[in-house]
């Protein structure tokens, strides 16, 4: 289990997981999103380097609290691309809601 306290450490875990894929380790990563804390205006871009430095697809999931439902969404190669990348991402989450709702953070990397 990885604990990121900081940015630098987010870049190490970045870091460590991609060298752990590419030297064949297997294991499943799972990422939470975002929208659980206040105080953010973009996701974090972990996820989506490890796609692109893996070559690895996202899965997109979701546990919708209005609907009281949960399930699994497509399966997405990054084209690198990042905004139609995040537009696909987007588009998927527009009608889901989260535990707080309140704490949406539209999905958006710092880098578009």
């Amino acid at each position: 289990m990885l604990a990121i306290a900081n940015p630098a450490a987010a870049q190490t875990a970045v870091e460590d997981i991609v060298s752990r894929l590419h030297s064949g380790e297997s294991f499943c990563l799972v990422i939470t999103p975002d929208g659980t804390r206040k105080g953010h205006s973009h996701w974090k871009s972990g996820f989506y380097r490890i796609a692109r430095e893996t070559g690895m697809p996202i899965v997109l999931c979701y546990i919708d609290r209005n609907t009281m439902t949960s399930g699994l969404g497509p399966t997405l190669e990054l084209t690198g691309n990042v905004g139609a990348d995040m537009d696909r991402i987007r588009e998927f989450y527009a009608d889901k809601s989260g535990f707080a709702p309140e704490n949406r953070i539209e999905p958006r990397l710092r880098e578009e």
